[in-house]
């Protein structure tokens, strides 16, 4: 079964008015740890949690019609938790991306690694890679894993980059920076989500996230299932956007 994705649409000709189904989510997914301790259970058993439930909600967003997924994995400030709970994240991500990988391929998923590879263990960025190349062809949605991401970074980065080669000052335009982001080729977010009540951003998609509408829910990410994904597509779909303009 390949998930399905919905008809084409940019927000660049959208009119301002109410919302329909996101062409692209971005999901912050925050509250592993939460979950795990109200159940006298580890952080790690949490991160277990919180990645096990991570199929369900692709699918979910994926019959809805949405056409892009980016979830929030791992952040660049990440590597300053407890080492015994980076690592523990790390060994999940080892044990996880091979077999999902294939489950992903078989229902036609593709799969797109936001943020740098530096820092990730050898075998790690071997496997993330090996996943990207496996699914390149499917053409169903796009799942978007930012995992040692961090939108500073990446902003950085692109300066550097356009630094590099040679970009005018006079030649830089909206379009032409986006164009060094690690989201090249992406839409930008139409909705971001967090889980666990927060009410930040977290150093997460700053510059795509310009015009994004936001969801909190008090949802785990562990509990973050189906009816959660409807009621976040529900909202989202009562809202009238104007991205800087007025209705006569």
């Amino acid at each position: 079964m390949t998930l399905p994705v919905s008809a084409p649409v940019t927000v660049s000709n959208r009119d301002p008015g109410p919302c329909n189904v996101p062409r692209h989510v971005a999901v912050i997914m925050d509250g592993n740890g939460r979950w795990a301790v109200s159940r006298g259970l580890s952080r790690s058993d949490g991160h277990r949690a919180g990645t096990e439930n991570v199929r369900g909600a692709i699918e979910a967003f994926a019959r809805a019609g949405v056409e892009y997924l980016t979830l929030f994995a791992f952040s660049t400030e990440n590597w300053e938790r407890p080492t015994g709970e980076v690592e523990a994240l790390i060994s999940i991500f080892r044990d996880v991306i091979g077999p999902e990988s294939e489950n992903l391929h078989r229902q036609g998923v593709r799969i797109r690694h936001l943020g740098s590879l530096e820092r990730i263990p050898k075998d790690l960025r071997k496997a993330i890679e090996s996943s990207i190349d496996l699914t390149s062809r499917n053409d169903g949605l796009t799942l978007c894993v930012a995992f040692n991401y961090g939108s500073r970074t990446e902003i950085l980065d692109a300066v550097r980059r356009m630094m590099s080669d040679g970009v005018k000052p006079e030649d830089v335009s909206e379009s032409s920076f986006a164009s060094y982001l690690y989201t090249s080729e992406l839409p930008d977010p139409d909705l971001i989500i967090r889980t666990a009540g927060e009410m930040r951003l977290s150093n997460f998609l700053l510059w795509q996230a310009a015009y994004a509408e936001f969801y909190s829910t008090l949802a785990l990410w562990p509990d973050f299932d189906e009816r959660e994904v409807a009621r976040a597509l529900d909202a989202y779909g009562k809202r009238s956007r104007k991205f800087g303009r007025v209705k006569d």
